[in-house]
């Protein structure tokens, strides 16, 4: 396996309208960025992913482009980000920024041009089909509900939207779309970033001939994935792409890629293909749901969440690389998800990180995680502010859902547990803002904040500035061979990483009762080393049994 800076790397990702607000305005900008630099340098993160900060009317929060080459209004000016990317180059850390562009704002000049008449020289960079028996031209349901067509009364056609209706999808069978594109990542490229996100990217390649989708349910719209996930010319655009502009950059490339399996990942991130570097998938964020989707909750196992990891870290062996993340802007906190936010709160968050920097891939924290932040429950609807809760809840609600049934699933599941302003400290609005926070915060804040977690030695915060060192001291960590132990055990979730005469022993009890732990008779070692745990242990050196209490962790480096 090739030795990459991207491998060796730690992502701290910014949702820059919640980090932190310099100018009052209770939306977080990017001179507030700038103001904890310092902060994410203590941490140890090497890569910064910066959510969109461009020029946006925020219909989806920025990932609804109005400019691509303008800043926001709310988050600054160009000279505020340019200062930014000094900042933290000046620090040893590098910037990663958001590519939105599947579709672009309805504001976007592109489309504003595109609608005016069918033989307008810009109709083409999105995708127009006339009505189909005075109805849709298929009936595709959008991510957000819905149609995924919107009807433009002044053409009499209908344009396509995967998401929100003010996201027309740019029509990437069009070359001078693709052009486009290609120059406006090199701006930012030569600009000196270090790399993309890419927001979902592998839905940019849709079947021409846009037929309906397969009857589910009694909704008039439907899910039509399987001609527009990883579509016919997907490998074709992204070849294009890394030969026209990533191939002539020492830079990190991640795509979103939803509905993707790890067979499917191998075609994007292989290096023979020069495509991308990595991808992040959605298998993972998809256990605990029901067959309706991610908010008809049911209750998961362990096998399952480390069956979906260990295919993933499996079939990438020697063939691609992972992105490993077990929360981001658009998932709920990890720790209330897949740990425990109430008694084993700090354990649990600790356990979490543990897995997410010793698995084989890249990491990526989110912001808030490295201090515990958890989901929050709003009283109100009127609270959230996410266009995707805020359209299922309506659309259940008109057909007949229950109420608090519905605002349960919004507590587990909506967006917005992962936006609400980060805690800096137990002051008015968590030091986030002087002014009013553009959503409410969480109310923990007063006890979950980095003031408090900086004063702690045994904080969640500590603990992953010393996970990340470890990965920077021991390559087994991050280019070692991974090996799953005990496969069903409902509690435990136990690995081995080995390279060369290293060998690590990772061993997680995911469960709020005591756990005992075999080591696998095959495993020989002549000493072994503790490196890290979240509970005080006395005796360092590991043993054949042992009981791990709830939510306990455990890295033994063991010398063969």
């Amino acid at each position: 396996m090739k030795k990459q800076w991207w491998k060796e790397s730690v992502v701290y990702q910014i949702y820059p309208r919640s980090f932190m607000d310099n100018n009052g305005d209770g939306i977080g900008d990017l001179q507030g960025i700038i103001s904890k630099l310092d902060y994410l340098k203590k941490l140890g993160a090497d890569v910064v992913w910066l959510c969109p900060v461009y020029d946006s009317p925020n219909d989806d929060n920025g990932y609804d482009i109005r400019h691509y080459q303008q800043i926001m209004d709310e988050f600054g000016i160009l000279e505020d980000w340019e200062e930014l990317l000094e900042g933290l180059h000046e620090r040893g850390m590098k910037l990663i920024m958001d590519l939105v562009v599947n579709h672009t704002s309805d504001e976007h000049a592109w489309f504003v041009e595109a609608q005016k008449s069918k033989d307008n020289v810009y109709r083409d960079y999105y995708i127009w089909r006339p009505g189909k028996n005075g109805e849709e031209p298929s009936n595709w349901m959008s991510y957000f509900r819905g149609s995924a067509w919107q009807h433009q009364p002044e053409t009499n056609e209908y344009y396509l939207h995967l998401f929100s209706k003010k996201q027309p999808d740019l029509n990437w069978e069009n070359e001078q779309v693709r052009k486009e594109v290609y120059q406006m990542m090199t701006w930012w490229l030569d600009k000196g970033i270090d790399g993309f996100r890419m927001d979902v990217i592998n839905l940019i390649s849709k079947d021409q001939r846009f037929p309906d989708a397969e009857e589910t349910g009694d909704s008039s719209y439907h899910w039509g994935g399987e001609y527009f996930v990883n579509g016919p010319r997907v490998h074709e655009y992204l070849q294009e792409m890394n030969r026209e502009v990533l191939s002539k950059y020492d830079i990190m490339t991640v795509g979103e890629c939803l509905d993707v399996s790890p067979e499917e990942a191998v075609n994007y991130v292989a290096e023979d293909r020069n495509e991308l570097n990595m991808v992040f998938h959605f298998e993972l964020m998809n256990v605990g749901n029901g067959p309706l989707g991610k908010w008809d909750i049911i209750p998961w196992k362990l096998s399952d969440f480390k069956r979906v990891m260990h295919k993933w870290q499996q079939t990438l062996k020697d063939r691609g690389w992972n992105s490993l993340y077990l929360n981001n802007h658009d998932q709920p906190r990890m720790v209330s998800r897949f740990g425990n936010d109430d008694r084993y709160r700090i354990e649990s968050a600790k356990l979490l990180g543990t897995l997410l920097h010793t698995l084989k891939g890249t990491p990526y924290i989110y912001q808030g995680e490295e201090i515990g932040m958890t989901n929050v429950n709003f009283a109100s609807i009127d609270d959230y502010r996410d266009i995707e809760t805020l359209n299922m809840f309506h659309e259940y609600t008109q057909s007949g859902h229950q109420h608090d049934l519905l605002m349960q699933s919004i507590y587990e599941r909506s967006r917005d547990n992962a936006r609400t302003p980060m805690h800096w400290n137990q002051r008015e609005h968590a030091g986030f803002t002087t002014g009013t926070p553009w959503i409410q915060l969480n109310p923990n804040y007063t006890a979950i904040n980095v003031e408090e977690a900086l004063s702690d030695p045994n904080s969640v915060f500590y603990y992953y500035q010393k996970l990340i060192q470890l990965r920077k001291e021991h390559p087994v960590i991050v280019y070692g061979d991974y090996e799953l132990l005990h496969e069903e055990d409902e509690q435990i979730y136990a690995y081995t990483r080995s390279l060369e005469q290293e060998m690590l022993i990772v061993v997680l009890n995911f469960s709020e009762q005591e756990a005992e732990f075999m080591l696998n008779e095959n495993i020989k070692y002549s000493d072994s080393q503790l490196l890290i745990h979240n509970y005080e242990i006395q005796d360092k050196g590991i043993s054949k049994q042992f009981t791990l209490k709830p939510f306990e962790a455990r890295v033994y480096k063991l010398l063969t």
